[in-house]
């Protein structure tokens, strides 16, 4: 409910949940449900490939409003935690 898109399309039911090594922040998998969820995935799927933590895709510059910054809210929920809980 956090994303303005997803608001503004009244498509606002879904999540994403990041999985991260407790230890090292490194990404381990991702689950993505709700509309748009095969568009957001490729950005963990990339991220994954290069060994990337939980707090690089959360330190990338998402663009708002967009959907994908779901993405960006699960990778600062495996952190501090995310600023549209």
């Amino acid at each position: 409910m956090g994303n303005a898109r997803a608001k503004a399309m009244f498509q606002a039911e879904g999540f994403v949940k990041m999985i991260a090594d407790a230890e090292t922040d490194r990404v381990l998998g991702c689950h993505i449900i709700g509309p748009g969820a095969g568009e957001m995935i490729h950005e963990v799927c990339v991220a994954m490939e290069f060994g990337a933590a939980a707090q690089d895709i959360a330190l990338t510059c998402h663009a708002h409003p967009t959907c994908s910054e779901a993405v960006r809210e699960a990778a600062l929920a495996c952190g501090d935690g995310a600023i549209h809980a």
